[in-house]
C-alpha cells in the first residue's frame, strides 16, 4: 500500500511540475495578461497564484512520497 501511495504521489508531483510551467508560460503570452500600459493584469496574478500552489502541492507531493519510501 505505501509503494501505491508513494507512486500516486510521485506521479502528481511530476504532473504538478511540468504541467503548470508549461500553461503559464501560455498565460504569460495570452493579450489578456497586460493592460495597455504593459502592467500584469488580474488574470495573470489569478495564474501566478495558480501556478504558486500547484508547484508547492508538487513539492509537498514529492516529499511526503520520499519520506514514504524510507518509512520502509
Amino acid at each position: 500500500m505505501t509503494i501505491l501511495l508513494s507512486s500516486l504521489l510521485l506521479a502528481n508531483a511530476v504532473f504538478n511540475f511540468f504541467t503548470w510551467p508549461t500553461f503559464f508560460r501560455r498565460v504569460a503570452r495570452d493579450p489578456r495578461a497586460r493592460d495597455a500600459a504593459g502592467k500584469p493584469t488580474a488574470f495573470f496574478r489569478v495564474h501566478l497564484v495558480l501556478l504558486v500552489i500547484g508547484v508547492g502541492l508538487g513539492l509537498a507531493s514529492l516529499i511526503a512520497a520520499v519520506l514514504s519510501l524510507f518509512a520502509l
